[in-house]
């Protein structure tokens, strides 16, 4: 299972390293300790605290000024296979995204809960939220 570090964690969660690192040490995801000392997070905890994270919001007095890009890095929080078709999830930052494609893209991208991947959309309509 892949881990990320902090700094990787505070990036696929839309945070800094400090508050990724304030989050670890409350205990609000786990860590562990690599050979060299470094902090960990075990990918599978990271997907399900990036939804978690992503569930509750903005907090009070954050407001968000963005135009989503179409590229979204994130990590992929579940995947369903089916005998032809497959859906997969990806949580990026405080986005969620869902793609339907086929089993076999999937096996041969090996994708699984806890990797890093990134989502690309392409629109013909884009909306521009200013909150």
């Amino acid at each position: 299972m892949q881990s990320y570090t902090i700094g990787q964690a505070a990036r696929l969660l839309g945070v800094s390293p400090d508050t990724a690192r304030r989050w670890a040490d409350a205990g609000r995801v786990a860590t562990h300790r690599d050979e060299s000392g470094r902090r960990l997070i075990d990918g599978r905890d990271l997907a399900a605290f990036s939804v978690e994270v992503a569930q509750a919001g903005p907090g009070e007095g954050e407001v968000p000024y963005t135009s989503a890009r179409n590229a979204f890095p994130g990590i992929v929080t579940a995947v369903k296979l089916g005998d032809v078709a497959a859906q997969v999830e990806i949580q990026a930052g405080p986005h969620r995204l869902v793609s339907l494609l086929t089993r076999e893209a999937v096996e041969e991208l090996g994708l699984e809960v806890g990797m890093r991947a990134t989502a690309r959309v392409k629109s013909t309509s884009v909306h521009i939220d200013r909150t």
